[in-house]
């Protein structure tokens, strides 16, 4: 059996954390607090595409966990790939299973369970044709899994660009949403160790628009899990990327409302999915807001949208660039503002704020040094007034200012430590950081090194 437990790296913040806790199991099959909480025991877990550890190495790639204690990440991991007792397949070569990731617990056992893609998986004669499978949860961690059947059309490939879960048809199962050859599938619960047994939807079967990217979340009161698709629509004239916002809680879901991301006139240009999508709710009215990076804007300048929820679904919308009064910097070519983004509560007002990446982002003459934009919340929606800026050169950060670090290329906020404010961590080339949420935002004190993999396995 290839899982195994492990010692995460001393380099983790976790260094000084309270040891794992014993892995014990609900007292009853009530569906998973968290996600992913995978063992059961009541703290988020963190799941990351890793090539295995230094005693236990993987050919195609698997899912290195990290559990979670009361005080935020622990010392105990777990890997596990095709190799693993009861995973379906083989561990081969650039297989890269486990490179997309969402958590769910699918067959709600109070266990978080995992669905991953491993694109590189060769089905029958098709090389490379892609497969999805679900990990299955227990007191122990990640163990077996169930594949999830490809229901697209005869050649069709398997390969899944993006994954996102949530009730999106409000019968009280988790669902499972994928993007597969420029189309977005829903596949209804029950999904569970015996199978995938329900419903599938194509949302956009029969439309133009050509699914690359999804966001889960809730953006109306209804309780209900609402899907939002970005895409590309391409006219003989000019190509343009979208969002498209599918109310859930229905029987049948039915396409909703659009809106305009990017277009590129002529031939020449190239829309695509921006760096990140995060549903939250920034201006704190009890509605789901939907944030949406795009950096390909003007030159990869880059842009970041805000789609505000209302009773409706979404209505009114923000942009936000480097040239948005009270945001640091100017947009330049290649800045990538919007790369990634990624929302919470960094100051514990109610608000939830956004922090923004600039990975491109030349700065004291070291081109694409990169740096980490953080927006905060308020009753008027989210406000550049007050924003920060985080890099290298920043006073407090560990680390020496370099060219092509691409600092903030992946980032989360996450409180970890469970003191209602959610920290940054953001990763660079040369190494990871985190910086803790405080009533004044986020602050460089005590500022620390963490360990990439750790941020990298923070799912949304």
């Amino acid at each position: 059996m290839r899982i195994r437990t492990t010692t995460v790296a001393a380099t983790l913040v976790a260094a000084t954390l309270t040891p794992l806790s014993l892995f014990i199991g609900p007292a009853s099959a009530a569906p998973a607090k968290h996600a992913d909480d995978f063992n059961g025991d009541g703290h988020r877990d963190f799941a990351v595409f890793s090539y295995g550890t230094e005693s236990d190495a993987s050919k195609g790639g698997g899912v290195l966990v990290t559990f979670g204690t009361a005080d935020g990440p622990g010392t105990k991991s777990q890997f596990i790939d095709q190799a693993s007792a009861g995973v379906p397949g083989d561990d081969e070569t650039d297989d890269f299973f486990g490179e997309f990731r969402t958590a769910a617990d699918f067959n709600k056992d109070g266990y978080g369970d995992l669905a991953v893609s491993a694109n590189g998986e060769d089905v029958g004669g098709a090389k490379n044709n892609g497969t999805v499978t679900v990990l299955w949860g227990g007191k122990k961690g990640l163990s077996g899994g169930t594949t999830v059947p490809n229901k697209g059309p005869k050649g069709a490939s398997g390969e899944a660009l993006d994954l996102a879960t949530g009730d999106f048809n409000g019968d009280s199962h988790p669902d499972l949403a994928l993007v597969r050859d420029g189309k977005t599938y829903v596949y209804r619960g029950s999904i569970n160790k015996s199978g995938v047994k329900g419903s599938v939807t194509v949302l956009d079967k029969s439309t133009p628009f050509s699914s690359t990217a999804l966001i889960s979340g809730k953006v109306n009161k209804d309780g209900k899990t609402d899907l939002v698709i970005i895409g590309d629509v391409v006219h003989p004239e000019y190509i343009a990327s979208d969002a498209w916002f599918i109310s859930g809680g229905k029987a049948k879901l039915y396409p909703g409302k659009t809106l305009r991301l990017e277009r590129v006139n002529g031939n020449g240009g190239q829309s695509d999915r921006g760096g990140d999508g995060v549903i939250n709710d920034f201006d704190k009215d009890g509605y789901g807001d939907i944030a949406i990076g795009t950096p390909i804007h003007d030159k990869v300048k880059g842009r970041v949208t805000v789609w505000y929820g209302s009773a409706s679904g979404p209505s009114r919308s923000a942009r936000f660039t480097q040239a948005t009064s009270g945001v640091e910097g100017t947009p330049e070519s290649y800045d990538a503002f919007g790369d990634a983004i990624t929302s919470g509560d960094v100051n514990g007002d109610g608000y939830r704020d956004l922090a923004i990446a600039a990975p491109g982002e030349g700065l004291s003459g070291k081109p694409e040094a990169g740096g980490v934009h953080v927006l905060y919340g308020s009753k008027w929606g989210l406000t550049a007034k007050g924003s920060q800026f985080f890099a290298r050169n920043t006073a407090g950060v560990p680390g020496d200012l370099s060219a092509g670090e691409y600092f903030g290329h992946t980032i989360r906020l996450r409180d970890t430590n469970r003191d209602g404010k959610a920290d940054l961590y953001a990763i660079g080339e040369t190494g990871s950081v985190l910086l803790r949420g405080s009533s004044k935002g986020v602050t460089t004190a005590g500022a620390t090194t963490v360990e990439s993999d750790l941020v990298r396995g923070m799912l949304h």
